[in-house]
């Protein structure tokens, strides 16, 4: 059966996998849709995702992602992006806002490589394993990420919390 997010990310979902695909960037959802999808639906108003991208690659991944309706949404976005590790982009046909993060640790490279793939709204979306997703949301601890995770454990109560503390 199909997972469903709002209508209004639906079209930027789309486009951002077909630009991670088309580009070849390991990459996965992660964030409030990754949370609304595996936990408890939840009101996200942008897409981020992590990807696994040398460097070297970042620039030849921005000049392809107009084809798929996504621009920088601040000047010198890959500048930023090389200070911070995020490159700030919007899809322009919704208007959302997605943040591309790119991940260079062990543990990121690891859940990147471990995805799995959703159906979500009918479009092909690789997201974390459960176990890896809490783990994000442990370390950001942010207020919605602490009701993340609860959303999260209750959706899935066989999880091994042990091997996610881990």
């Amino acid at each position: 059966m199909a997972e469903r997010v709002p209508a209004s990310l639906e079209s930027a979902l789309a486009d951002l996998m077909g630009w991670l695909d088309a580009a070849h960037i390991p990459s996965m959802i992660i964030g409030g849709v990754a949370a609304s999808v595996l936990g408890r639906p939840r009101l996200t108003r942008d897409v981020d995702a992590l990807a696994v991208l040398p460097e070297a690659d970042w620039a030849e991944a921005i000049r392809l992602a107009p084809q798929f309706n996504i621009l920088s949404r601040i000047d010198n976005a890959l500048q930023f992006a090389k200070r911070s590790r995020v490159l700030l982009m919007r899809h322009t046909t919704s208007g959302i806002d997605v943040d591309l993060i790119f991940g260079e640790l062990p543990f990121e490279r690891a859940a990147v490589a471990n995805c799995e793939n959703h159906d979500v709204g009918g479009i092909r979306v690789r997201l974390p394993r459960v176990e890896d997703l809490l783990v994000m949301k442990a370390i950001a601890r942010r207020p919605k990420d602490l009701e993340d995770l609860q959303g999260l454990l209750a959706a899935h109560p066989e999880l091994d919390v042990a091997s996610a503390r881990r």
